[in-house]
């Protein structure tokens, strides 16, 4: 009952309001980085949605865009500023999202939206992890955030889907809150690597070393 008939109701009054009650905050960080960066501050990238279909998510930029003396991008560490470093650990980039969420594109809660390009990638089971809108938050952000496995992430996914209910989603708003005042599982580190291996390249680097494996047998 609660995902097929309360649980989009109430995602897009929530949204609503969180947008209403955040635009003072939203509208501040939205000058304050137009001022720092002298360019758009949103960024918007195509993710795959619910069924797969391709949607713009919505965020707020955390890096600025320097190029070298070739045109390139400097790197993420050279780009990410004090200020992006901030909007990260506050979680404040995500808030545009909530506009996702009152299209019907994403949800409050569900698994996170990540790259067209990692799907060839997933296994059947995974792909599960399609048949909902992408969250803002999920099972898998309260469960480690940037600190667990592509495996243990989608899992989680995959529990999220099989165990939906208005409690769950309510424990995940208020765990990802806690998360968000805490900082806990989050490693935005200028000087550091902020991001696991990307999921093709895991799997591609999986499917070589078991071919390796079996050809030594």
């Amino acid at each position: 009952m609660y995902k097929h008939y309360f649980k989009r109701p109430i995602e897009f009054v929530l949204a609503l309001v969180g947008l209403i009650v955040l635009s003072p905050l939203l509208l501040i960080t939205i000058v304050v980085l137009t001022i720092s960066f002298k360019e758009s501050p949103f960024f918007t990238q195509k993710r795959p949605g619910r069924h797969e279909k391709i949607f713009s998510v919505l965020k707020l930029k955390t890096m600025n865009s320097k190029k070298d003396a070739d045109g390139h991008l400097l790197p993420d560490t050279d780009r990410l500023t004090p200020m992006g470093i901030f909007i990260r650990k506050t979680s404040i980039d995500e808030l545009p999202q909530l506009i996702n969420v009152l299209k019907g594109e994403m949800s409050l809660i569900g698994p996170r939206p990540l790259l067209i390009r990692y799907l060839p990638y997933y296994t059947e089971e995974e792909r599960k992890r399609f048949l909902i809108r992408p969250g803002i938050t999920g099972l898998a952000q309260i469960s480690g955030r940037n600190f667990i496995t592509w495996e243990n992430k989608f899992a989680k996914d995959v529990e999220y889907l099989e165990n939906m209910s208005f409690a769950l989603d309510l424990k995940i708003i208020l765990l990802t809150l806690k998360k968000i005042v805490t900082s806990e599982g989050i490693d935005v580190d200028p000087v550091g690597n902020t991001e696991m291996l990307a999921l093709d390249d895991e799997r591609k680097d999986q499917k070589a070393f078991a071919h390796v494996k079996e050809l030594s047998l």
